[in-house]
C-alpha cells in the first residue's frame, strides 16, 4: 500500500508546476521527509494541441504536447524524489480516517493531502467529488466548462484544486501561477504555518 504526504492529479501545467515547487523544498526540514506523488495523466490535457507564442520564458512556437514531455523530463531529473505515476486514471476519492484513498484504474493510494489539477472540460467522472461540481465562474458560458466549488483553491480540509478547474481562465501562466499559489500553500502548512516561498539564488 502507497501512501503519500501529498498526491497531485494531473500532469498538465498546473500539476506539474505544483510538483516542481514541492520538489524544489525537498532539502527544507519541514519537506525532506516528504512523500510526493503525482499521478501524471495527460491524454485530455488542453496542452496536446496549444501553440505558444506569448509565455514568458518560452521560445514562441513551443507546443503544448512538447511541454508535456519536457515537463515530465524536468520534474525527473530535478526531483526524482517525487513519484511519477503514469498511465493511471483517477476513478474515485474518497476520506478515510485522516488519509484521502484514490482509487485508479490499476491501484489504490492514500494521501494526507489531494491535489486536483485537471482541465475543465465535462465529463468530470471522479467520484466522491460529485457534489462540488459547478458552472465555471470565468469560462465562455458556451463552451459549459465546469470548476470544482473551493475557497482559494481549498475544497475542504487537505483537498486543494488548481489551474482551470478551479476556476480560473485557460492560460498558461495563470494555470501555471495556480498550481505554484497551491504548492507553497502546502508548503507553509507543513512548515508550521509559517508563510513559505521557495527560490533558487546564485
Amino acid at each position: 500500500m502507497v501512501k503519500f504526504d501529498a498526491l497531485i492529479i494531473g500532469g498538465g501545467v498546473a500539476g506539474i508546476q505544483c510538483a516542481l515547487v514541492l520538489g524544489s523544498a525537498k532539502q527544507k526540514p519541514f519537506a525532506i521527509d516528504k512523500n510526493i506523488g503525482i499521478i501524471a495523466h495527460q491524454k485530455s490535457s488542453h496542452l496536446q494541441n496549444a501553440l505558444f507564442n506569448n509565455v514568458f520564458g518560452l521560445e514562441p512556437g513551443t507546443k503544448g504536447k512538447d511541454l508535456l514531455v519536457s515537463g515530465k523530463k524536468q520534474l525527473s531529473d530535478l526531483y526524482p524524489h517525487i513519484f511519477q505515476i503514469d498511465d493511471q486514471k483517477v476513478i474515485s476519492i474518497q476520506e478515510q480516517d485522516s488519509n484521502y484513498q484514490i482509487t485508479t484504474n490499476k491501484n489504490i493510494f492514500y494521501s494526507k493531502i489531494v491535489v486536483v489539477a485537471l482541465n475543465y472540460s465535462k465529463p468530470f467522472s471522479i467520484q466522491g467529488l460529485e457534489s462540488y461540481i459547478e458552472p465555471h465562474i470565468r469560462a465562455n458560458p458556451m463552451k459549459d466548462r465546469i470548476q470544482l466549488r473551493n475557497s482559494d483553491h481549498l475544497i475542504k480540509e487537505r483537498l486543494y484544486v488548481c489551474g482551470t478547474i478551479a476556476g480560473w481562465r485557460s492560460q498558461f501562466s495563470i494555470a501555471a501561477g495556480s498550481g505554484a499559489s497551491v504548492a507553497t500553500d502546502i508548503l507553509t502548512l507543513w512548515n508550521d504555518a509559517i508563510s513559505t516561498k521557495i527560490h533558487d539564488k546564485l
